[in-house]
Order: C-alpha cells, then sequence, then structure tokens
C-alpha cells in the first residue's frame, strides 16, 4: 500500500490561535490535548486534518502549497463573507461575471488559502 497524507503541517508564531481559526473555517475541532501557548496544534475536521506547528521565523514570501476550500452548504460568496467576519483578508479576488473563479484569503498569520465555487454553484455554471 501506498502512502498516506496523515495532516498537512502549517508552521506558525501561535499554534494554538491559528488552530482556533481554522477550526471555525472548517468546522473542526482543536484537539483537546493542546492548549494556548503550546508548541503545536491539531485541528480535525472532515478533511485531512491541520498540525500546526511553531517556528521562530515568520513567512517572507507566498506558499508553495495552499489550501483549496470548497464550501458545503452556502455559497462561494456566502463563504468568503464568513471567513473575512472570521478573520481572514482577501488578497485577490478572482470572481468572473460569468460565476467561475475563485477568491485568494490570507488567514491572520498571512498563509493563502483559496476559496472555489460549491458543488452546487458548479453544476449551475456547467463547470466540473
Amino acid at each position: 500500500m501506498a502512502s498516506l497524507v496523515r495532516h498537512v503541517t502549517i508552521d506558525c508564531a501561535d499554534p494554538y490561535a491559528l488552530a482556533t481559526f481554522w477550526a471555525q473555517v472548517l468546522d473542526g475541532t482543536v484537539s483537546e490535548d493542546d492548549n494556548p501557548g503550546d508548541a503545536e496544534a491539531l485541528v480535525e475536521s472532515a478533511g485531512a486534518p491541520l498540525l500546526f506547528i511553531r517556528v521562530p521565523d515568520g513567512k517572507a514570501v507566498k506558499n508553495r502549497v495552499h489550501l483549496d476550500l470548497q464550501p458545503q452548504d452556502r455559497s462561494r460568496e456566502e463563504e468568503v463573507e464568513r471567513l473575512l467576519a472570521l478573520g481572514a483578508k482577501l488578497l485577490d479576488d478572482r470572481r468572473t461575471a460569468d460565476g467561475r473563479g475563485w477568491a485568494v484569503l490570507s488567514d491572520p498569520e498571512g498563509n493563502e488559502f483559496c476559496v472555489e465555487r460549491s458543488h452546487t454553484e458548479r453544476i449551475a455554471t456547467g463547470g466540473a
């Protein structure tokens, strides 16, 4: 059998705070073993778990890998607004007039991620 992704690891300055943000984004939970000030924090949700690890150096360049989110129970626009209210920032708006495209956001520590159309929106616009 091939390897499986155990979790996606994200370097950060404050693992617990960033894990709390992402738990809200993904409707997940921060591990009950993790507390503010810990060197790592794990978020479990319906997708792959996210592990946040404290590192001494700050983010300096664009991420080489990023998460693409697909809303499950709301539109892309509703999800972007929800994430902005949680503390994300809109970095680049690639949404198009025909309903396609995506929005590039960043989490509170500047890590980029994208919000794509929901499955329902993809069907409505003829996209996969």
